[in-house]
């Protein structure tokens, strides 16, 4: 009897599903390709081919507004102040976060924009110089703080306090840095105000009632978190089709562009893990600062530029929507390189000392439940 019930029982799930890609390890190319990407690039290619004009673009740039509030209104109604004032000990670790994000990147932004200010068209430039304004990511900081096995909590409370913290500082930062363009002036302060700062806070004291269903239904929401970051893409290179200025990109400025960007990232890591090391950071929590302090957040850095450039905005995030693919790349890399098993040398788990993370191997308050994969930043 117990044999033909042996007999009877199905193979296990993962031997159903085996297959020459899963056994390889490798995964078909086009499954690589996460689909918020190839939506992004689909709306740069649908303002490329059919742009907003007319009463359309006045009709794209209203829905884009009420976009934009909407998402700040949703950003306020998730965030739990106790999880924001439980996460302020680490102190050392969001203060290098914050140093890196609204001081060290724009130091390295205005550095390496003035070495390329002969190859590179100024549009591009000011894009490179706004990209280091703007505050770290939350989510895909946070899924690769975990896929890292690093102190995930921290990196919550690290992301959180950065986009707080550009609320303020990057229209600030923006109006010194950037000239003219983003021109600090009484209606410019209003009109942050009024799309950024008033959603927020309305989400905040609405979230009593709305965190729970919100908490509840992520997923249902996520259209409209992605949806408004893809209508922004689509106006602003509207605007940018417009105005004509596609035609002083050549494939060479693109080069060009990504090789200041590449540097860009490399320059960051570098400074936040010496920074770790010299703060003297656990492991967990050097793998935390690493990761967020050298990202940039696509969900916040977007919207602040339809409001700080309006229909100028254009070309100028092109820099940002750039940088966020190589910090996810990066950060992937890194997250492997960080959780691979020790050589088979003899060496043991406890002695693994990743490259790149600071400080002893101890890592109190590590949490290792996060998703492995990290996707583009929605929200």
């Amino acid at each position: 009897m117990s044999t033909a019930r042996q007999q009877r029982v199905p193979p296990p799930a993962q031997a159903r599903r085996a297959s020459p890609a899963a056994a390889t390890g490798r995964r078909p190319w086009w499954r690589v390709l996460d689909p918020y990407v190839v939506a992004l690039a689909g709306a740069v290619a649908l303002a490329a081919l059919l742009p907003a004009t007319g009463r359309a673009a006045h009709g794209a740039e209203l829905a884009c507004d009420l976009a934009v509030g909407l998402l700040f209104f949703l950003y306020g109604a998730r965030l739990s102040a106790r999880e924001t004032f439980a996460g302020l000990r680490h102190l050392r670790l969001h203060g290098l976060v914050l140093t890196c994000t609204f001081v060290l990147f724009p130091l390295l932004g205005l550095g390496l924009t003035a070495l390329a200010a002969g190859s590179l068209a100024e549009q591009l430039r000011t894009g490179v110089l706004f990209l280091c304004l703007v505050p770290s990511t939350v989510q895909s900081s946070v899924a690769l703080t975990g896929a890292a096995r690093g102190n995930v909590a921290a990196a919550i409370c690290a992301g959180t306090y950065s986009s707080l913290a550009g609320l303020v500082l990057t229209p600030l930062l923006a109006a010194g840095l950037l000239g003219a363009g983003a021109a600090l002036s009484a209606d410019g302060l209003l009109r942050i105000c009024a799309q950024l700062l008033a959603p927020f806070v309305l989400g905040q004291s609405l979230r009593p009632w709305l965190g729970g269903f919100l908490g509840r239904h992520r997923r249902l929401l996520a259209p409209v978190d992605r949806g408004s970051i893809l209508l922004v893409v689509y106006t602003a290179f509207s605007g940018a089709v417009e105005q004509g200025v596609w035609a002083t990109v050549t494939p060479a400025a693109l080069l060009g562009l990504l090789a200041l960007l590449l540097a860009l990232l490399a320059a960051a890591l570098a400074a936040v893990r010496l920074g770790a090391r010299l703060l003297g950071l656990d492991r967990a929590s050097g793998i935390a600062a690493v990761l967020c302090g050298s990202q940039k957040s696509l969900a916040n850095g977007l919207p602040m530029a339809a409001v700080l450039f309006g229909p100028q905005a254009g070309l100028l995030v092109l820099p940002l929507m750039m940088y966020h693919q190589l910090q996810l790349v990066a950060g992937a890399l890194l997250a492997g390189r960080w959780v691979r098993p020790p050589a088979a040398d003899g060496a043991s788990a406890g002695r693994e000392e990743p490259s790149g993370v600071p400080g002893d191997t101890g890592a109190a308050g590590q949490d290792t439940s996060a998703p492995a994969r990290a996707s583009p930043e929605p929200a």
